[in-house]
C-alpha cells in the first residue's frame, strides 16, 4: 500500500530490477516453449493452519490489532563490451562434471536484497558440483572473457524502461545488430525481474532481455519471472515457486554426487567483513566528510559529496493542510556543482539520535567505540559465530537453544571473496558514525533479514519464530507482522531482544542494508538563482496499526534541520535526471505537474524565461488555492509578463473533484495545436498511481476529437511522441 503522504523525490524505477538468471550447462537441454510470465496474477501462497504462539509476546505499540499469531511450520561481459568491434562469441566450454552457474546483479549495490536472496539458493548448492559466481553485470574486466556463452544465470535489476547504470555496456553489447542468431545456442538461461507494477513499464528490461536471449539462440529454462513489490506478500510470492522450478531444471540433468555434502541452511555464510575494535581512540579524525568542492579531480559524487550549507527551510503549505511540504534552499558556492532543468540532487540522510541510541542499547554496543573494517579473505577461517548465549543487560537470559554450531574452518564460498568495504565508510570509524550515517535501521526488513537473524539466534522461542518468518510458508505471517504495518529493522530487533543482543558485530553489514541516498528534482535554475539549489520536499508521515507513526527517513531528517539555530550542512551531489527540455529556440513546452510534481517544471520555466523563451504552458493541480498552491505569486507575475500560460485545477474547491486531466480535455484545441502544429514537447511529473494513465487517456481523447484520429491512430500518435522524446514522464510510487 502506498501511504497517502508521499515524499516528493525523483524515483526512476519503472521496474526496480530485471534480475536475470542464466544457467549454462555442459550439455544443452531441450528448449522449453514460451509460457506466460509468473506475475501478480499467480495464486497466492496458501495460508498455513492457525497455531497458538503469538509474537511478540507483548507489544504496547499496537493500537488495535495484536501482532500475528504463530502458525504451523512454516564469465561476465568485458567492461568495454559496448564499444568493441564486432567479433564472434566463443562457444561455451564443456564443463564435464562441473555445472557452471553465474548470477549477475544489475542495479544499485544493495538496493535489491530480493535478488541477492534469490542468488543464495544457488550458493547453497554443493561447492564442488557447481561453479558459482555472484557479481555485478559489468564487474569484471576484459581479461576475464565474455560472460554470455560460458556461464549461466545472472541477476539483472530496474528503470523507467531503461537498464541500470552498471548494465549499460552489457545492454549495448547484447543488442548489437551484427550478433548472429546462433550466438547463444549453447546457453540455457532464466530471467528474474524485480519491479513495481504501479509503473507503466513494469519489469520492462527483464521482459526485453528474455526476448533478446531467445533471439540469440538461448534456451529458456523457465518463463520470465516478474517479481512485484506491489504484491500483497512482496516479490517472494512469485520468486519462491519460480526458484523451486529453476533448481529442478538445473539439477535434473546434473544430479548431485552421492558423497557430496550440502551447506546446512541453518548455518549462515561467514560474514563478508571482519570488524576489529580498537583499544584506543584514534588520534587523527578520519570521520569528517570531504568537501568535494575543494577536490580538483571532479564535481561532487557519492564518494565525495559536497557539504552544502542550508540557507532556508520553509513550510509552504497552510497550517491546516494535512501535509507538511518544505521549500529548502542550499548554498552551493565553491562546490563545482552545475545543473540544468530536469536534473536531480541526491542527499544522504541520517538516522535520528534517539534511534541510534536505542539500536546501540539493543545490541549492547558502545557508540563511542572505534573499529576498522576489512573484507574477509578467501580461506580465512570463520571464528565461532556466537559466544555462550547472553542477553542484553536489561533482559534476563531465557532458556534457549545452544549457539548454532560454527562451520568448520574452510575456504570461504565466493560471496565473501573480494567484496570491497563500503567506499564511503571512513577507516577507522566509530559505532556512532556507522549507525547514524550508514546502517538503514529505519527501513522495513526483507525476508533475507529474518533468514540471517534466525541463523544468528541462540534463543529457542525467538529462533523458531524467525525461522517461520523466513520460510516460504510463513510469508503471509511475515507480511502481517512486518510489511503491512511497515515495522522497521530497529523495531524488529527490539521485538527479538535475546537475538539482537547476541548478533556478532561482524554481521552488522550483512544483516542491515546501507542507507541509500534520496533523489529530489531540483526546483530552481542557476540562471535565476546563482550559487543556490532549491528542492520541494513533502514530509512523509502516515499511520499504520502500530501506535508510532511511520516517518520517511530523509524528509523528516531534512524537516528537522533548522539553519536559524546554527550552521547546518547537508551532504549532496547532482546527477542527470529523467527529463530533458528542448534546446531549439521557440519550441513550446506543455508541463503537467500536480502537487509536488511541479518542482522540476519550476526549474524549467525559470531557465527558459531567462533564455527568452515564452512558450511555456503549465497545468498545475492541488487541493485548495489557499493551502497548497506552490509559488502562486511567482506564477502570476510570469503570467503578467506574458512568459507563462497557467492552468489550475483545485480538486477540493467544488462539489465534484477537478483534476489536471479534466483541464487538459477542456483545453483540447490548445494542446492539439501546440503538439501537432508547433511541435511542442509534453512533460508529466507526479504520483505514478493513477495520474499518468488518466493524463494519457485525456491526450488520446484530444487526438481523436481535435485531430480526427481513430483510436488506433491516436494511440500510435502518442507512442510516436514518446519514442521521439516529445512526451516524457517523471513519476514515483
Amino acid at each position: 500500500m502506498v501511504p497517502p503522504a508521499r515524499l516528493r523525490r525523483h524515483s526512476p524505477r519503472a521496474s526496480l530490477a530485471p534480475a536475470a538468471v542464466a544457467a549454462a550447462a555442459s550439455e544443452r537441454q531441450k528448449a522449453t516453449p514460451p509460457a506466460p510470465a509468473l506475475g501478480p496474477g499467480m495464486q497466492p501462497i496458501p495460508r498455513p493452519p492457525p497455531g497458538t504462539q503469538h509474537w511478540p509476546p507483548a507489544d504496547d505499540r499496537l493500537v488495535r490489532t495484536p501482532c500475528p499469531a504463530g502458525r504451523g511450520p512454516r564469465a561476465s561481459l568485458p567492461a568495454d563490451a559496448g564499444s568493441r568491434k564486432s567479433e564472434p562469441i566463443p562457444a561455451a566450454r564443456a564443463s564435464g562434471s562441473c555445472l557452471p552457474v553465474q548470477f549477475l546483479n544489475a542495479g544499485d549495490p544493495g538496493a535489491h536484497p530480493d535478488a541477492e536472496h534469490a542468488a543464495s539458493g544457488a550458493l547453497r548448492q554443493p561447492d564442488r558440483h557447481s561453479r558459482r559466481c555472484v557479481g555485478e553485470a559489468e564487474a569484471r574486466g576484459p581479461a576475464q572473457g565474455a560472460w554470455l556463452p560460458g556461464a549461466g544465470p545472472g541477476l539483472l535489476p530496474r528503470g523507467q524502461g531503461e537498464p541500470p547504470d552498471n548494465m549499460k555496456s552489457f545492454w549495448r553489447f547484447i543488442f548489437r545488430r551484427n550478433l548472429p542468431s546462433t550466438s547463444l545456442c549453447q546457453m540455457d538461461f532464466a530471467v528474474l525481474g524485480l519491479g513495481d507494477s504501479s509503473y507503466a513499464k513494469f519489469n520492462f528490461v527483464a521482459k526485453k532481455l528474455h526476448r533478446r536471449l531467445l533471439q540469440l539462440g538461448g534456451s529458456a529454462l523457465l518463463p520470465v519471472c516478474l517479481g512485484d513489490d506491489q504484491h500483497e506478500l512482496g516479490p517472494d510470492a512469485t520468486i519462491d515457486p519460480w526458484l523451486h522450478d529453476l533448481w529442478e531444471k538445473v539439477l535434473g540433468p546434473h544430479p548431485l554426487p552421492l558423497d557430496l555434502g550440502l551447506s546446512p541452511p541453518g548455518i549462515p555464510w561467514p560474514s563478508k567483513f571482519t570488524l576489529k575494535f580498537l583499544q584506543e581512540v584514534p588520534s587523527t579524525c578520519s570521520e569528517e566528510l570531504c568537501v568535494a568542492g575543494t577536490d580538483p579531480q571532479g564535481p561532487p559524487s557519492e564518494l565525495q559529496p559536497f557539504l552544502a550549507a542550508m540557507v532556508t527551510n520553509q513550510r509552504v503549505t497552510g497550517p491546516s493542510h494535512f501535509q507538511d511540504v518544505r521549500l529548502i534552499e542550499f548554498d552551493i558556492t565553491g562546490s563545482g556543482v552545475s545543473f540544468v532543468a530536469g536534473d536531480v540532487v541526491l542527499i544522504q540522510p541520517e538516522n535520528t539520535a534517539s534511534h541510534v541510541q536505542q539500536f546501540c542499547q539493543a545490541l549492547g554496543l558502545d557508540p563511542d567505540q572505534h573499529f576498522t573494517l576489512q573484507p574477509r579473505e578467501p580461506g580465512e577461517p570463520q571464528p565461532p559465530l556466537l559466544p555462550p548465549c547472553t542477553a542484553p543487560s536489561s533482559v534476563s537470559p531465557a532458556p534457549g537453544l545452544p549457539p548454532p554450531a560454527s562451520p568448520a574452518p574452510h575456504s570461504l564460498p565466493f560471496p565473501t571473496a573480494g567484496v570491497p568495504c563500503p567506499a564511503r565508510l571512513p577507516q577507522p570509524c566509530s559505532i556512532q558514525r556507522l549507525v547514524s550515517q550508514y546502517l538503514d535501521i529505519a527501513s522495513v526488513p526483507r525476508r533475507s533479514f529474518f533468514e540471517l537473524l534466525a541463523c544468528l539466534s541462540c534463543h529457542e522461542l525467538e529462533r523458531e519464530k524467525l525461522l517461520e518468518f523466513s520460510s516460504a510458508q510463513g510469508q503471509e505471517e511475515l507480511c502481517e507482522y512486518c510489511t503491512r504495518p511497515r515495522r522497521t529493522v530497529l523495531e524488529v530487533l527490539c521485538d527479538f531482544p535475546h537475538t539482537a543482543g547476541a548478533i556478532p558485530p561482524d554481521y552488522l553489514l550483512d544483516l542491515i542494508p546501507l542507507i541509500r541516498p534520496r533523489a529530489f528534482s531540483i526546483a530552481s535554475s542557476l540562471l535565476a538563482h546563482p550559487s543556490r539549489l532549491q528542492i520541494l520536499v513533502a514530509v512523509v508521515q502516515y499511520q499504520t496499526r502500530l501506535k508510532e507513526p511511520r516517518r520517511g527517513l530523509c524528509s523528516n531528517w531534512l524537516a528537522s534541520l533548522d539553519p536559524g539555530q546554527g550552521p547546518v550542512r547537508v551532504p549532496l551531489w547532482v546527477r542527470s535526471g529523467g527529463l530533458t527540455f528542448p534546446k531549439t529556440p521557440d519550441t513550446p513546452v506543455i508541463m503537467v505537474g500536480p502537487g509536488t510534481g511541479v518542482a522540476p517544471f519550476r526549474a524549467a520555466i525559470q531557465e527558459r524565461v531567462a533564455q527568452g523563451e515564452t512558450g511555456n504552458v503549465l497545468f498545475f493541480g492541488c487541493r485548495q488555492r489557499d493551502q497548497d498552491f506552490y509559488w502562486e505569486a511567482e506564477w502570476k507575475e510570469l503570467q503578467t509578463r506574458g512568459c507563462l500560460t497557467l492552468v489550475t485545477a483545485f480538486s477540493r474547491e467544488q462539489e465534484q473533484k477537478v483534476y489536471v486531466q479534466h483541464r487538459l480535455r477542456e483545453l483540447g484545441p490548445l494542446v492539439w495545436g501546440l503538439l501537432d502544429l508547433r511541435g511542442a514537447h509534453f512533460y508529466l511529473a507526479g504520483n505514478a498511481k493513477y495520474m499518468p494513465a488518466d493524463v494519457s487517456d485525456a491526450l488520446t481523447s484530444i487526438f481523436q476529437e481535435e485531430g480526427g484520429l481513430s483510436g488506433p491512430a491516436a494511440a500510435a500518435y502518442l507512442a510516436r511522441l514518446q519514442r521521439t522524446l516529445r512526451f516524457q514522464t517523471e513519476t514515483w510510487a
